[in-house]
């Protein structure tokens, strides 16, 4: 689960991580207020969405009077914001964070993880913050440092010191580098996150280490222990499709392309939208109803793939393993029947009860076409959508 900015900064500093005075607001009046309340003499208007890059984008500018505040925050709030992560149909803006301006004498990255290959928190840090970490990466990969932290041990002194000397800090500078980073690792584990990216993380010119920035995403099946969080959640910034997904605990995440998929197991969907870009087709989605299926959820994944307007074609690709073909069956034809589906469809069932699976679909009256393979599924489901769009 994503939250924005200021409600990350809200837990840091709840923490004891520095971060800039500042505060939420939804509107120009409100954004002068908290201007006013701030003090200062410099602001910097930030533009609150799930997204990064919202610099480039034109979300985040500094205002150096009371007046451009409020000329600022009526130019951004409303505004619909494309950057690089919100794709080409970008996120409208609704709340900003206005911030007291920061002295700034350097701009540094750090950003906590899970690695999952290695099974460990990876810390990374480089001296080329404010920059897009990707493009660091790419073309001067020795100036990332990475650290990863044994999950007995715990975050050690001389892992911080190795960072701190990677950043070429100053001894009172690394001491509150230490200080921070200790506190970043103790919130990251405490509950229960999958990022925590500051970019950048500044050094002032009074030595103090600063979070500008506030990225963090927790483990939405971790959210049960922890209600406060959960209770961040902004749906605005949220596909209505996966709102939708979430009350039925399915995993879907909207794409850009025109054939559905419904798989149940996430490394089976991955498979199958390869498979589809393969032989020249492009996945709507990716939708794992799980291991676990019941005919219900079936049912709830395939309204949602078939309200989606782009959607030419459906490929429903099950391996029964544990959930048994032919409840998904049933809860395929109960759904198609309900929506009334007009669209192509093509369906693989192997493993449990696979064969009376096929049976109950070759009965159901539906213009279903069955596939034995994969790749045979793509190929027809391709060319079903084609026709279908013609």
């Amino acid at each position: 689960m994503k939250v924005h900015e200021y409600q990350a900064k809200t837990c840091f500093a709840q923490s004891g991580i520095s971060v800039p005075p500042g505060h939420a607001v939804f509107s120009p009046a409100e954004a002068l207020q908290a201007a006013q309340k701030l003090g200062g003499d410099a602001w910097v208007v930030k533009a609150q969405i799930h997204a990064g890059g919202r610099g480039k984008g034109g979300g985040v500018k500094i205002a150096r009077s009371l007046a451009e505040v409020e000329s600022l925050a009526s130019t951004i709030l409303g505004m619909n914001l494309v950057t690089h992560q919100t794709g080409p149909a970008g996120q409208v803006v609704r709340r900003l964070l206005i911030e007291a301006a920061v002295p700034i004498a350097r701009e540094l990255y750090l950003s906590l993880l899970l690695d999952r290959g290695a099974g460990r928190i990876l810390i990374m840090a480089s001296t080329e913050g404010g920059m897009d970490i990707e493009e660091v990466a790419a073309h001067q990969p020795e100036k990332i440092v990475k650290v990863h932290v044994d999950p007995v041990w715990g975050l050690a002194n001389f892992q911080v010191r190795t960072l701190a000397k990677a950043l070429a800090l100053s001894p009172t500078a690394a001491k509150d580098f230490s200080a921070m980073l200790h506190r970043l690792y103790t919130f990251f584990i405490a509950n229960d996150c999958d990022l925590v990216e500051i970019n950048p993380l500044v050094l002032t010119k009074d030595e103090r280490i600063v979070a500008l920035d506030a990225k963090v995403t927790f483990d939405g099946n971790a959210l049960f222990r922890h209600p406060e969080l959960a209770a961040l959640r902004d749906l605005d910034e949220e596909h209505p499709a996966e709102i939708e997904a979430s009350k039925w605990d399915l995993s879907y995440i909207a794409l850009d392309g025109d054939i559905g998929c419904m798989v149940n197991g996430a490394g089976l969907a991955m498979a199958t939208m390869d498979i589809i870009k393969q032989y020249g087709g492009e996945p709507a989605n990716f939708l794992d109803v799980g291991g676990s299926a019941t005919r219900e959820r079936v049912a709830a994944a395939f309204k949602i793939i078939s309200a989606d307007p782009r959607v030419k074609g459906i490929f429903v690709n099950i391996f029964g393993g544990i959930v048994r073909c032919d409840m998904l069956a049933e809860g395929i034809i109960e759904a198609a029947k309900e929506v009334g589906l007009a669209l192509p469809l093509v369906v693989r069932l192997e493993g449990t009860r696979a064969a009376e699976g096929r049976a109950l679909l070759d009965h159901s009256g539906l213009k279903i076409t069955s596939a034995d393979t994969m790749a045979d599924g793509a190929c027809k489901i391709i060319a079903a959508s084609r026709a279908a769009g013609e």
